[in-house]
């Protein structure tokens, strides 16, 4: 039997507003979708991955959430690296599946994040003005640092070092708005200039308002299962070509060098167990939490070498038409950001290696790779995968 892992259905929730789903909804919605993609009933599943959306509160974490699906595993994860989760679930799932603790798995993200603003406190694991403080982070928050201060301090040392600068890391935001442009569910679909996101007010020096992600709700689900039983399912299977995970720290006060991150040690191995190198791939798909994520990913996972990635970056390889079209439904700089955006990567690199992205499509796309960050670019997982199996 051809135990291969691949991705036999997607699903997203409603997005990137969706005030009648709660976080929970989400879930479920994108489960139905999911389910009706791959042609399969929920009963034959026997894995179940996933992790929260709703602020920290236990309502729909990985064993709340199997039961409420009731979903009858042999397998589950609830593995929580912030954005990057869903790219650790391939990652296992793929070995699960390889080694027959289970045969047909669903992951599944849900979140109300934008609809519930203002009825609740905390989101993920942020903290909140009036929130009690504890762990490692009571250590850093009397000083005031911010979500977004977080990633400025790695623009500014990235600016410092290499001189990158606010047009070059503009160039991110307007590429990803090209192709939100053709999203017609994206949040914001304006034509947007690189002069337009320098002017844009300044959130946490140096990042502007245009270099920091939407805040949506929103969900997905994505179905795994063998090579052996998707050839009798309708949708052209998406190979797990290889996948791999690392971390350098997880409080931003604990990171050592703020120029790179946990790519460097994860992508050489996700590319060794694929057996390709970065000229291989031929489409991005990365957290773009801010402009800054992406820079640091690009380089980090070898795809330019360090310091090189802003003039590589204003050069257009990351747009639509260029070496590495970046982030092709639009990305969560100009689509959707519902919390922890990594499942929405795998989703839209399927669509593309199934020739399914309409007007986004990137021609012959045989190879993507996605590479979530979790955290303060802390936890980085990376996944690669291809229409045909080598």
């Amino acid at each position: 039997m051809d135990r291969t892992p691949v991705i036999v259905g997607t699903g997203l929730s409603d997005y990137p507003v969706a005030p009648h789903l709660d976080g929970v909804q989400h879930h479920v919605q994108a489960t139905q979708r999911a389910l009706a993609d791959a042609g399969i009933d929920k009963s034959t599943l026997d894995g179940y991955v996933g992790v929260g959306g709703s602020g920290g509160m236990m309502i729909d974490d990985a064993v709340t959430m199997a039961e409420y699906l009731r979903i009858d595993h042999r397998y589950i994860d609830g593995t929580m690296t912030g954005g990057s989760s869903f790219e650790f679930h391939v990652q296992h799932l793929a070995a699960a599946i390889r080694e027959g603790l289970c045969d047909t798995a669903i992951v599944t993200y849900g979140s109300d994040q934008l609809s519930r603003m203002g009825r609740q406190l905390g989101t993920g694991g942020f903290q909140r003005p009036g929130q009690r403080v504890a762990g490692p982070i009571q250590y850093e928050a009397p000083y005031g640092n911010s979500l977004v201060g977080a990633y400025a301090m790695h623009a500014a040392r990235h600016m410092h070092e290499f001189g990158t600068t606010s047009e070059q890391l503009a160039e991110i935001a307007v590429g990803v708005r090209e192709y939100a442009m053709l999203n017609p569910h994206a949040m914001y679909r304006d034509p947007m200039t690189v002069d337009d996101v320098v002017s844009s007010r300044m959130i946490a020096d140096p990042l502007h308002k245009l270099d920091c992600c939407a805040i949506t709700d929103g969900g997905g689900a994505i179905i795994m299962t063998t090579a052996e039983r998707a050839r009798d399912l309708p949708q052209p299977p998406v190979y797990v070509l290889g996948a791999a995970g690392a971390q350098t720290h997880w409080n931003v006060s604990q990171q050592v060098d703020f120029t790179t991150s946990a790519g460097a040690k994860a992508g050489p191995v996700a590319f060794a167990r694929a057996g390709l190198t970065p000229d291989d791939v031929d489409m991005l798909m990365f957290y773009d939490s801010f402009t800054i994520t992406c820079l640091i990913l690009l380089e980090s996972l070898g795809f330019v070498p360090r310091g090189e990635g802003g003039p590589f970056i204003a050069e257009g390889h990351l747009k639509r038409g260029g070496r590495w079209p970046l982030n092709t439904d639009g990305g969560g700089l100009s689509s959707s950001h519902p919390g922890m955006r990594g499942i929405f990567l795998l989703i839209e690199a399927a669509r593309q290696l199934r020739g399914q992205a309409g007007e986004a499509q990137v021609p012959d796309c045989q190879v993507a790779l996605c590479a979530g960050s979790g955290g303060w670019l802390s936890c980085i997982g990376v996944a690669i995968l291809g229409a045909e199996h080598p």
